[in-house]
């Protein structure tokens, strides 16, 4: 990941969904130790401050717990915990957009239900 720190979405939360993205892909499980604040800073050439700003976000949504001088560690139920967070509020968000842009192109629900189909089809890898 490559922080963008000319987007409109803060680092601190860049940082969080980076994390996100990791424990989604399964590539940090669950009761696996977390990256410090310190070492995202130096990864990604941000203030301290900031990654535990990220961090903090995170622990607030139980994605991750503390360890008294041990550091964070990801939950138990982290995937779950994301994956609806993601569904409830990206996801709704984007298809709330997308349907207005259809409604004011003219485009009905079964030509809409096509489209939605098709790149599902193609983002999934295949034909179905």
């Amino acid at each position: 990941m490559i922080v963008n720190p000319n987007s409109m979405t803060p680092i601190y939360i860049q940082i969080a969904e980076w994390l996100e993205t990791q424990i989604l892909n399964e590539a940090i499980h669950s009761d696996e130790k977390i990256y410090s604040q310190y070492q995202l800073a130096e990864m990604y050439n941000i203030n301290p401050a900031t990654a535990a700003k990220g961090l903090n976000l995170l622990a607030d949504q139980n994605v991750l717990y503390k360890k008294r001088g041990l550091g964070m560690f990801v939950s138990k139920d982290a995937r779950h915990i994301i994956l609806n967070k993601r569904k409830n509020e990206k996801l709704q968000s984007m298809v709330k957009d997308v349907t207005k842009e259809a409604v004011q192109l003219g485009v009905g629900v079964e030509e809409l239900i096509v489209m939605i189909r098709k790149m599902h089809s193609e983002a999934k890898g295949g034909n179905q």
